[in-house]
């Protein structure tokens, strides 16, 4: 009915994925993210349904969101993970201090950023915070080119998802690849999350 629930039973993520493949007209997902561990069931009870719908061929490579880095850790040990899909941004900068980036880059596992501006919520006005701004004019570049780049400077396994519901917004997200920023002021921005 349009509402987000937490439900991590096996038998619950079967069906999810069986209505995915069915919607999608395909015989196997390419990542199958799973996208909050649920309190009320076993971590290794739902990790282990993902590994089973791997090994029938119904998912190509697992993921895993909302973890920390011994979740990751936990699950690596079921069934090989592709992706950690966490939040992450210059203001909300827990994996990078708890560990999850690090232990991605380690294994092998892409990192995704979401909320890579702040979020639904808060990106449009976190996003006029003076630095970015600041920095974005110096290099004739958008805060949020400023907030994606500093994201990539993280590591060639950080990739960031912003949502954007415009051509020109994708465009300017893009652009973001391109950006090179000084090591002052990536930690200028590190700074930001503290």
């Amino acid at each position: 009915r349009g509402a987000w629930m937490t439900d991590g039973r096996p038998e619950r993520l079967r069906r999810c994925c069986e209505a995915s493949l069915k919607a999608l007209g395909v015989e196997t997902i390419a990542l199958y993210q799973f996208h909050r561990p649920d309190p009320r069931v076993p971590f290794a009870d739902s990790v282990g349904a993902l590994a089973r719908l791997k090994q029938e061929g119904k998912i190509r490579h697992v993921g895993l969101s909302n973890v920390s880095a011994a979740q990751l850790a936990a699950a690596q040990k079921i069934v090989r993970v592709e992706s950690v899909q966490n939040e992450c941004n210059v203001f909300q900068q827990d994996d990078l201090r708890n560990g999850v980036i690090a232990a991605c880059l380690q294994q092998g596992v892409s990192y995704i950023a979401y909320s890579p501006v702040g979020g639904f919520w808060g990106g449009k006005q976190r996003v006029r915070h003076p630095l970015l701004a600041a920095i974005g004019k110096a290099h004739g570049v958008s805060p949020y080119q400023v907030a994606l780049a500093w994201l990539l400077a993280l590591g060639p396994h950080v990739l960031p998802i912003p949502g954007a519901s415009r051509a020109a917004s994708i465009r300017d997200s893009a652009a973001a690849a391109r950006l090179q920023l000084s090591p002052d002021e990536l930690k200028r921005l590190g700074a930001l999350g503290r």
